[in-house]
């Protein structure tokens, strides 16, 4: 029997054909992992083709080893059609979709579905008699109950936006009594099918034999994509899965991205129940402030909420103590000698360069004063006129702490990382959403709606009594607008007319190129551009690809061949 293998190396996306010895012939199906001997040494390889016709007058050699058990040949068709939409490496795919670990043999599928107790979802029911369906589930409300759902079908793939919440999920549905698998650490016990599959963005490609229906909790999460090249994204890779298999797909989301509204109809609970289930929101119209109240970071109204009791959890997405300083003397504003870049102050009292990487003292490089105020504080400054104000100790939260134990102290400081590391607050207050609201990226306003539906998650439905505090100086932003009518929807026609107008997806499909060897790419590119693909660029050495579809796109990016050197494509970027 002959074979076609991809070989488990970067550099290397051309299928090669081997023969299969007679012993390992009942152990090689589609997806198998092997040793094959390539180019003088022994690699890892997965099985893409069975009884493929041999090449005429060509010495084949002989499969070296079977490692295990692999992708099924599903996947393996899903992982082809990734690499083409997201103009990715086989490999890399196929790696992701693989265990973590050799596994020889499965173990027997339990026999007979075991009950169930739990809430079930009525209008996740509804939603999953769709081929593909955006359910709009409220911030507050319990997933286990659309989960539930899903799985009265059978056995249920859902994909989670963090392993934590995936862990958490998997653990509730076994209390409730139900045969889980969790990804990817369960992985032989998924591949032997006859349960559900929990897992975060790679579950989207962990096995479910059996699969009735595919679940994507909290789709709009940019967690959800990969950031290495190739930048696929799970909810696409979920959303195509469930098509070929002709099961249901149901994206779940408190405030649903326009690709997922792009994807299947919209399922919301009524106006009286969607209202109930978010927080109260308080927003703080700045421009209105006069005096002293409107330099500082802290308004009046947040200064009281402060005060009270329960915990409290600031936002303010800079770290260090400031991020733009101005001499008290003559105004002039801290620059780096060295590149002309603003300077920001550390934890330490000294100014630090972000572009280049220079320190140096806090002195204004103008007139040599000492005296250096801050225009954007950042957390570290925040955190430190906080403990002055309330006499207290106030903690200090970022990413790179995400491995310490949420910290005692009533009032936490810190970036947007705090919505993730905190179980609950009282208070959430964003100390200046204007940088989130007016970012200069084509998503700031989905992704402002879902910094406030995270802090609706830690406060609470609104006769809880928690409150998320927004300071602004655009009180009348169409993403506020939505939050207080507890109604997402109202942010979506306006989104999609300006998106529509700037040629931005969903209504276009967009590409950056960068990377060593990022100009030849697009020189080749150029010279048979498809009709409809605009090539963008230079800029910063990056070059910007539009075309009307993906399919326009992928294509034109398939037909362009790869130059030596580095290059990275990255197809539907989040943060352009």
């Amino acid at each position: 029997m002959v074979v076609s293998v991809v070989p488990d190396v970067t550099a290397i996306t051309k299928e090669f054909d081997y023969v299969v010895p007679p012993e390992m012939r009942d152990h090689v199906r589609v997806g198998t992992m092997v040793r094959i001997s390539l180019a003088g040494r022994r690699v890892g390889a997965w099985v893409t083709a069975l009884n493929v016709e041999p090449p005429s007058a060509v010495a084949l050699r002989p499969i070296a080893k079977v490692t295990g058990w692999g992708p099924s040949a599903d996947v393996v068709e899903l992982a082809r059609w990734a690499a083409w939409r997201w103009c990715g490496r086989l490999p890399s795919l196929l790696g992701t979709a693989s265990p973590p670990g050799a596994v020889v043999a499965l173990p027997p599928v339990p026999g007979g579905r075991p009950p169930m107790s739990g809430p079930v979802s009525e209008l996740a029911a509804a939603a999953l008699a769709q081929p593909c369906a955006v359910l709009r589930l409220p911030p507050t409300e319990d997933p286990l109950a659309v989960v539930m759902a899903a799985m009265a079908l059978g056995d249920a793939l859902v994909v989670a936006p963090s392993v934590s919440m995936a862990r958490l999920l998997a653990a509730r549905l076994k209390r409730s009594g139900a045969a889980v698998a969790l990804h990817p650490s369960q992985w032989v016990v998924a591949a032997a099918g006859g349960c559900t599959v929990v897992g975060a963005r790679a579950a989207a490609w962990a096995p479910c034999p059996s699969m009735a229906a595919v679940v994507v909790l909290d789709e709009h999460d940019e967690a959800l994509q990969e950031e290495r090249s190739p930048t696929w994204n799970a909810r696409e890779v979920a959303i195509e899965r469930a098509r070929r298999a002709g099961v249901p797909c149901l994206l779940v989301s408190p405030c649903p991205s326009l690709e997922a509204l792009a994807a299947g109809p919209l399922v919301t609970a009524s106006r009286n129940e969607e209202r109930a289930a978010w927080p109260i929101l308080d927003v703080v119209d700045r421009s209105r402030e006069t005096g002293t109240a409107a330099v500082g970071p802290v308004s009046e109204r947040l200064a009281r909420l402060l005060r009270t009791d329960g915990r409290v959890a600031c936002v303010l997405n800079r770290t260090g103590r400031a991020v733009l300083l101005a001499c008290t003397v003559c105004q002039h504003l801290a620059t780096c000698e060295r590149c002309g870049a603003a300077v920001a102050q550390d934890g330490e009292g000294m100014l630090h360069c972000r572009r280049c990487g220079l320190m140096r003292p806090v002195v204004c490089t103008s007139c040599g004063s000492t005296r250096l105020r801050a225009r954007k504080p950042g957390i570290e400054r925040v955190a430190a006129d906080l403990r002055a104000m309330l006499q207290e100790p106030v903690a200090v939260l970022t990413a790179g702490t995400s491995e310490a134990p949420v910290p005692p102290e009533r009032v936490v400081v810190g970036t947007e990382a705090v919505l993730h590391q905190l179980p609950d607050a009282r208070v959430v207050a964003f100390l200046d959403f204007d940088a989130e609201l007016l970012a200069p990226r084509y998503r700031a306003n989905e992704q402002a709606l879902a910094l406030l539906a995270r802090a609706a998650r830690l406060v609470g439905r609104r006769a809880d009594g928690g409150r998320v505090v927004v300071q602004t100086r655009n009180g009348r932003h169409d993403v506020l607008d939505a939050v207080l009518n507890a109604d997402p929807g109202r942010l979506v026609a306006g989104e999609r007319a300006r998106r529509a107008e700037l040629s931005f997806p969903p209504l276009s499909a967009l590409a950056v190129v960068s990377g060593a060897a990022a100009a030849e790419f697009a020189k080749s590119l150029l010279v048979g551009v498809p009709a409809g693909v605009d090539v963008l660029g230079p800029s910063d050495g990056t070059w910007l690809l539009r075309a009307p579809s993906h399919r326009v796109l992928c294509d034109a990016l398939a037909a362009t061949p790869r130059p030596a050197g580095r290059l990275r494509i990255e197809v539907d970027p989040l943060r352009l």
